[in-house]
C-alpha cells in the first residue's frame, strides 16, 4: 500500500554523488516502497539540486526504526552544539 506521506523542504547543503560534490537545494521525505532496499516500506530521504538535471540526487533509504534512531541522534548532536555554532 502506497501512502503518498512525503514532506518537502528547503535545505543548504552538499552532497556527493558519482560525479563528485554538488550543492543541495531540496529534501524530500516520504514513507514508500523502497527502489532497492529488501524491505516492503521505507522512510525515503532524497537530497536534490534540481536545476542541475535528475542525476543532482543521492537517495537513503531507511527501515521505520533506523529512521528514528538517526532523528533522535542527529537531534542528540545538534543538542550539544555549542551556541553559536549552529
Amino acid at each position: 500500500m502506497c501512502t503518498y506521506v512525503t514532506e518537502k523542504v528547503a535545505v543548504s547543503g552538499s552532497a556527493k554523488g558519482p560525479d563528485g560534490w554538488f550543492r543541495v537545494t531540496d529534501g524530500s521525505v516520504y514513507f514508500d516502497h523502497p527502489v532497492h532496499a529488501p524491505d516492503d516500506h521505507t522512510l525515503n530521504i532524497d537530497f536534490l539540486a534540481p536545476g542541475q538535471g535528475p542525476a543532482a540526487r543521492v537517495a537513503v533509504e531507511l527501515t521505520a526504526e533506523s529512521a528514528r534512531a538517526l532523528a533522535k541522534a542527529i537531534e542528540a548532536v545538534l543538542a550539544q552544539v555549542p551556541p553559536g555554532l549552529a
